[in-house]
């Protein structure tokens, strides 16, 4: 274990990527996720109409801009984890994730189903917030039955189950994996390789998004840009921007 501690000790200052430098990596990922997505929602039709290699081409492509956006959630997910421990109250974060959930609703629609109200889906800032809350009972548990590993044990276990049943009944991005993974990064923060090794272990269901270790291992634990709202803003921004550009200004092939 000193090993390991040592091992964290040496990338915390050698790391090159600050916390507003992986915000930007996940935004890129993210980016490139959404734009394929709504891109195949438009033109999945016309693609049905073209010969057989134009077809794998298309889809090959398509598969490639999913698989590069498998990187943005374990990123946000770690970066949340950063943002428990470090933020100066908990309860505004909370209300942050909320509003930004509220505000970004009719552009998940737009993006999960091409409808202005999706009952069915709900965007990844819900799942955030849920995560965010089951942490924080997780903590509250740990602080106030610190002498009672056996109640520790199992109120902890009812806690997250509760996280995950809650984020599966309201049918969130990532569901129940997505606060499952939250939690594993968050009783693994003490060690960097630890963290790394239980995000990969976390999206195993998802073997593209393993690929966010790189620059999860490569943090160097320092903020960077103090611009957390330009990061909230731009979930929505950049999907109702995708979806104005592809129905609105590019060719409607059918």
């Amino acid at each position: 274990m000193n090993d390991i501690n040592t091992y964290d000790n040496i990338m915390k200052k050698t790391g090159l990527l600050s916390g507003s430098t992986l915000k930007i990596i996940a935004c890129i990922s993210m980016f490139t996720d959404h734009a394929a997505l709504i891109l195949w929602h438009k033109y999945r039709d016309y693609l049905s109409t073209l010969d057989y290699g134009s077809i794998m081409h298309w889809q090959g492509l398509y598969r490639l801009g999913r698989n590069i956006g498998r990187m943005a959630f374990p990123i946000f997910c770690f970066l949340l984890v950063e943002g428990f421990f470090h933020t100066r109250n908990r309860l505004k974060y909370l209300l942050r994730l909320t509003v930004m959930c509220l505000l970004s609703e009719h552009a998940f629609n737009l993006l999960a189903s091409s409808r202005h109200l999706d009952p069915g889906h709900q965007n990844v800032f819900m799942t955030l917030a849920i995560s965010l809350l089951t942490i924080t009972a997780v903590s509250q548990i740990k602080i106030r039955f610190n002498a009672r590993p056996d109640i520790i044990s199992v109120l902890t276990i009812a806690a997250v189950s509760l996280g995950c049943l809650l984020a599966h009944m309201l049918k969130t991005d990532y569901g129940y994996k997505g606060v499952l993974a939250i939690v594993i990064i968050y009783l693994l923060h003490s060690s960097k390789i630890l963290t790394c090794l239980g995000t990969a272990l976390a999206f195993l269901w998802e073997p593209w998004a393993i690929t966010a270790v790189v620059p999860i291992f490569l943090y160097n634990g320092k903020r960077g840009l103090k611009r957390k709202y330009i990061f909230y803003a731009f979930y929505p921004l950049h999907i109702y921007l995708i979806y104005f550009i592809t129905y609105y200004i590019l060719p409607d092939l059918t």
